[in-house]
C-alpha cells in the first residue's frame, strides 16, 4: 500500500501557483470553486453576484497566496478571503446599516428538528435584512466571536449580539410559518 503525503501534494501546488503556473492555479481553483460559491451565495442572494465576488477573491487568493504560512487549513484561509470579499461588496454596493443596541435579551432558542432543504433554509436567510443576515452567516455559520464581528463590520459587541438575537428571532418565525403552511394548519 502506498501512501501519499496530501499535506506535501498541496504544499506543492501552492508553491507552483505562487510561481505563477497556470495549471496548478487553475487545479487549485476547481477544487475549491464550488464551496467558494456556496460561502459568497450566504450572503448575496444572487447567484451572478455571487461568481462575481468569488472570481474578484480568488484573485485575491493567487495574489496574496505568497503570504499563505502553512499554519492551519489552506481551504480556511481561502474562505476568510471569500467572506471578507462579500463584506467588502456587500459595503459597497449596499447601504447597510446596524442599530446600535445595546440592550439585547439573549433568547434561547431551541433546535428547531425540520425537514427543510438547504433551499429553503437558504431562501429564508436571504428574507433577513442585510444586517441580520451577514450577523448571522458570521456568527452561525463561519464561526466568529461577537468581539472579533465587532471589529471586522466596524460595530459595537453589543450591536452585534443584538442583530443576531434579532435574526434568530425573524428565522424562528419564519421556520414557524413554513412548518404551518406545509402541515396545512395556516
Amino acid at each position: 500500500m502506498k501512501v501519499i503525503n496530501l499535506h506535501q501534494e498541496e504544499k506543492n501546488m501552492i508553491q507552483l501557483a505562487v510561481d505563477q503556473n497556470r495549471q496548478a492555479q487553475q487545479k487549485i481553483y476547481n477544487s475549491y470553486a464550488s464551496k467558494m460559491l456556496g460561502v459568497c451565495r450566504q450572503y448575496i442572494k444572487d447567484l451572478h453576484q455571487a461568481e462575481d465576488v468569488m472570481i474578484t477573491a480568488f484573485m485575491k487568493v493567487f495574489t496574496n497566496l505568497k503570504n499563505f504560512e502553512h499554519k492551519g487549513s489552506f481551504e480556511g484561509w481561502i474562505r476568510r478571503i471569500m467572506v471578507n470579499e462579500c463584506i467588502s461588496f456587500i459595503r459597497a454596493n449596499k447601504k447597510i446599516s446596524f442599530l446600535e443596541d445595546e440592550q439585547y435579551k439573549e433568547d434561547s432558542f431551541n433546535n428547531i428538528e425540520s425537514n427543510f432543504t438547504v433551499d429553503e433554509i437558504q431562501f429564508l436567510i436571504d428574507t433577513l435584512p442585510e444586517g441580520y443576515k451577514m450577523i448571522f452567516n458570521l456568527y452561525a455559520i463561519e464561526g466568529y466571536k461577537h468581539q472579533e464581528i465587532a471589529e471586522l463590520l466596524n460595530i459595537n459587541e453589543g450591536t452585534s449580539k443584538s442583530q443576531l438575537s434579532h435574526a434568530r428571532k425573524l428565522l424562528q418565525n419564519e421556520i414557524f410559518k413554513l412548518k404551518d403552511y406545509r402541515n396545512g394548519t395556516k
